[in-house]
């Protein structure tokens, strides 16, 4: 299922599990060990949710894009679309 910012859900906790253990078959850990394995996961899980919000959100206009000296891009709110940003937000 996949929600409207692009976010899929994400699996049951055993079935995450067992897929890391299925590609690392050689993986073994405490259990802080495998709660680092499974949190990991699901930043790059989430990573990826972000990324395509933040895609919709400047094409919307409601985000400015640019690009830093660092060569990185950095996102910040457009000031001139406050009023649809707050009408969004309430709806949520």
């Amino acid at each position: 299922m996949t929600h409207e910012d692009g976010i899929t859900n994400e699996p049951p906790i055993a079935d995450q599990l067992l897929a890391y253990l299925d590609e690392n078959p050689q993986s073994q850990d405490t259990l802080e060990g495998i709660i680092w394995w499974l949190l990991e996961r699901r930043v790059k899980f989430f990573t990826e949710g972000v990324k395509v919000a933040l895609v919709e959100l400047v094409d919307q206009g409601l985000v400015i894009e640019h690009q830093g000296p660092d060569g990185q891009f950095h996102y910040r709110l457009n000031p001139r679309q406050r009023l649809q940003i707050r009408a969004r937000i309430k709806r949520t």
